[in-house]
């Protein structure tokens, strides 16, 4: 096992990674081992999924099981081997389905097939132990001693992006939103790592491209989480307990939550979010349900002690979920890519054994004092009053836009943001977004003229809101985005924020700060590269990057 895809990677050796038996996630080598072989393997269909398409043949079942099957390798998604083991015969049966269809439309037209090496020539072994004897050699650092760490890093950078996207573009995919074109993409993308590419300068700029490629991306994410459940609207979200039974639900997954809330309309049993479920309240099709009575706990890395807390089952809908304690293993459900050996997984979408469950245990006793937050100032919310925004910056009223989010973990040094949202003057605004806004989102900023002082865009799922508004308010004052009086302060844990960190520098935008430490598969020279090119820079001490930011302003 060697993984440093996460903030979370082990820093305590000469060389980051985590090894050994379970690295920091609690992923064990065994999982480590089959998620490397399935990234293997989805190459491989990728390889024939490139050559069907460009011969009019594509295979859209195929690209929505890399969506699915990439998705679960994340971070904190899915750590049940034997569901792994299922996904790598799987992927081989859609392999040699998108090879057959390539065959047959390459000899319709007079075409001698290729015969594929590599990752499509692969072939799953009989059991468990003869897949991670093929993992071995498959891993993240495959290539280091011929090409260098320079090379590999890239490489790793293009995969975890591509990780990011997949995840992104699933959540659309599930809202019913598919883009042929992004599909035709993202098996471009895998193909290419299939010919373990080494040209520095060809991984970087391509890098950039997956950057492009996730704008469109979470621009389709935005349409089909608008389209389906309505632009978010701002909404007084309670976060204290109500009387009454109760289901906790966490992740991303705003179709999961939906359907639930169907199932258990009527039933008495009100339902919570978790994490970055949060937004889900400022969804009008969504907060219709009544018994969508609010938000409990916080970020994701709270969740054992939380949960354990909680009177009710739980359900994780996406990715964020670890090891589940003794005290909730027996009512925690999880539902899509997610999984953990022995917790119950649901994945017809029918939440009968999470309502008997809520049934089954008591629920709040007791109404807790009232107490809420806002959120829903999405691209909408926030354009509907750019006029004022505009306007007030004019006046002097605003004088800085802070952009404070990303996603929380249980790192050091992640106390940062919540000092700088708190060290900020009042005559600025921060715009949020993912679970990081944990750290101080139950803090009053007050208002500039009526506009709240603290703008909650959203989950990680809602960047492409942030960068909608960024980009109106450039509009708006004739400028570039880097001609802004903002600042971009970003935490990250994962892969989804690779994508995203990518998408922002291939828009342009720099002197983007990230934290709480660089990513472990960036060599200190590209780290350089990307420090010259783009400004971007490691966050530091909080009043001396605080001075900084505010000089242009």
């Amino acid at each position: 096992m060697f993984c440093y895809q996460c903030e979370q990677t082990d820093r305590s050796g000469a060389n980051p990674g985590c090894g050994g038996p379970v690295g920091n996630c609690g992923k064990n080598a065994i999982t480590s081992d089959l998620q490397d072989l399935l990234l293997h393997a989805v190459k491989g269909i990728a390889q024939y999924a490139t050559r069907a398409r460009s011969l009019g043949v594509p295979d859209d079942e195929a690209s929505e099981f890399i969506l699915y099957a990439v998705f679960t390798t994340l971070t904190n998604v899915n750590f049940n081997p034997t569901r792994f083991a299922g996904l790598l015969r799987e992927a081989a049966a859609v392999r040699d389905r998108v090879r057959a269809r390539y065959e047959e439309a390459a000899r319709a037209r007079g075409l001698e097939p290729e015969t594929l090496g590599g990752p499509a020539a692969w072939s799953p072994e009989a059991d468990q132990d003869g897949l991670r004897r093929q993992a071995g050699t498959k891993g993240v650092l495959a290539g280091l001693d011929i090409v260098g760490a320079d090379v590999v890093g890239l490489r790793n950078l293009h995969l975890y992006a591509l990780k990011g996207i997949c995840a992104y573009a699933y959540h659309a995919c599930v809202l019913g939103h598919r883009r042929p074109e992004i599909f035709a993409e993202i098996e471009k993308a895998f193909a290419y790592l299939a010919e373990d590419p080494k040209d520095v300068e060809e991984l970087f700029e391509r890098a950039l491209g997956l950057g492009r490629l996730n704008l469109s991306v979470i621009e389709l994410l935005d349409a089909a989480n608008t389209g389906t459940f309505g632009a978010q609207q701002p909404t007084a979200v309670r976060v204290t307990p109500v009387k009454g039974k109760a289901i906790l639900v966490s992740g991303h997954d705003l179709r999961d939550l939906a359907a639930l809330l169907e199932q258990t309309a009527g039933t008495g049993i009100n339902v919570y979010t978790h994490g970055e479920m949060l937004p889900a309240h400022a969804y009008p099709k969504l907060k219709a349900y009544p018994h969508l009575v609010g938000n409990y706990g916080g970020a994701w890395h709270d969740q054992q002690r939380e949960f354990a807390a909680f009177p009710g089952p739980i359900l994780m809908t996406s990715n964020c979920i670890i090891e589940p304690h003794a005290s909730y293993r027996r009512r925690i459900f999880t539902a899509g890519p997610v999984g953990w050996p022995g917790v119950r997984h649901i994945a017809d979408h029918d939440f009968t054994p999470l309502i008997q469950a809520a049934k089954a245990t008591p629920g709040f006793t007791e109404d807790g004092p009232e107490e809420y937050i806002t959120v829903g100032f999405a691209r909408d919310s926030v354009l509907a009053v750019s006029d004022r925004v505009v306007e007030a910056v004019k006046q002097g009223a605003i004088r800085h836009f802070f952009l404070i989010g990303g996603c929380d973990g249980p790192t050091p040094g992640r106390d940062y943001y919540r000092e700088l949202a708190l060290a900020l003057p009042q005559d600025t605004v921060i715009l949020t977004l993912g679970c990081a806004k944990y750290r101080f989102n139950r803090h009053d900023f007050g208002e500039i003229g009526g506009i709240p002082r603290l703008l909650d865009v959203g989950q990680c799922n809602d960047s492409h809101s942030a960068i909608k508004i960024a980009a109106a308010l450039a509009d708006a004052f004739g400028c570039g985005i880097n001609d802004l009086p903002l600042t971009l302060t970003l935490a990250w844990t994962e892969q989804k924020a690779i994508a995203v960190l990518l998408t922002l520098l291939a828009l342009g935008v720099k002197d983007i700060r990230v934290g709480p430490q660089p990513p472990a598969f960036l060599t200190p020279a590209l780290a350089e590269r990307l420090a010259e090119r783009f400004g971007l820079r490691i966050i530091g001490d909080v009043q001396a990057d605080l001075a900084s930011a505010l000089e242009r302003a």
